[in-house]
């Protein structure tokens, strides 16, 4: 196996989580990023070092690099900007306050955390990019997502754009639109709504996609759902 150096955004639980656990348990090294490390640190692994990471403060992206440079030698292979704030209500009801929140999180802390690791990637690195089918352009939407919603696109067009800037040097970047998927997040969006996806079935999913997928596709969108929302 070639192990890889693998960080990944909002490991505290649902899918990013489960993805720490898949990948450290094929062997991989992965630096676990998420406002709460302790549920990741609650799990021994000798693969996995979780740290706090806030996307909205600007020091630890710096933490990020230290570690990067110090404990993998200046190298990283896949990141997975799994990362995610969702507000659900009435788009009346938003405020200014409660978009740039969101857009910190799920755009901001996306291209910030990717710029950042950018240059210990190789031509053979792999971004990955964890984005939702109501950022699809024609897809369903549903109200109370505005924000929510319109940041997943934002990102989808980012990769598309970091991809043809990237396409001579590498890496690759791929955006995965993701639709119902039994979580934590998905829960609070829509009380009472059972997707037909978990949490674990999913990460198996990117995890995947994320060691293989810059093989067969770079700067592309692809659509991972078989229900809306």
């Amino acid at each position: 196996m070639n192990r890889k150096h693998i960080i990944i955004t909002g490991t505290s639980r649902g899918i990013g989580f489960e993805m720490v656990h898949l990948l450290a348990s094929a062997g991989h090294d992965i630096l676990a990023l998420s406002r709460n490390a302790r549920p990741v640190k609650n799990l021994e692994f000798d693969h996995i070092y979780s740290m706090a990471f806030d996307l909205h403060a600007s020091e630890d992206y710096r933490k990020v690099e230290e570690y990067v440079e110090k404990e993998w030698n200046n190298s990283v292979d896949i990141l997975i900007n799994n990362a995610g704030l969702l507000i659900n209500k009435p788009f009346e009801q938003t405020t200014k306050e409660d978009f740039i929140d969101v857009y910190q999180t799920n755009v901001f802390g996306v291209a910030e955390l990717t710029r950042t690791v950018i240059p210990y990637m190789s031509s053979e690195s792999h971004v990955v990019t964890v984005s939702s089918m109501g950022g699809v352009q024609g897809s369903m939407k549903f109200p109370g997502l505005a924000a929510y919603s319109s940041s997943k696109g934002a990102v989808i067009t980012l990769t598309e754009l970091l991809a043809e800037e990237y396409k001579e040097t590498g890496p690759s970047f791929n955006v995965l639109a993701l639709g119902a998927v039994q979580t934590e997040m998905l829960a609070e969006a829509f009380p009472g709504y059972k997707a037909p996806l978990s949490a674990l079935e999913m990460a198996k999913y990117i995890s995947d996609f994320a060691l293989n997928g810059h093989n067969f596709y770079n700067g592309k969108l692809l659509q991972v759902s078989s229900s809306t929302p």
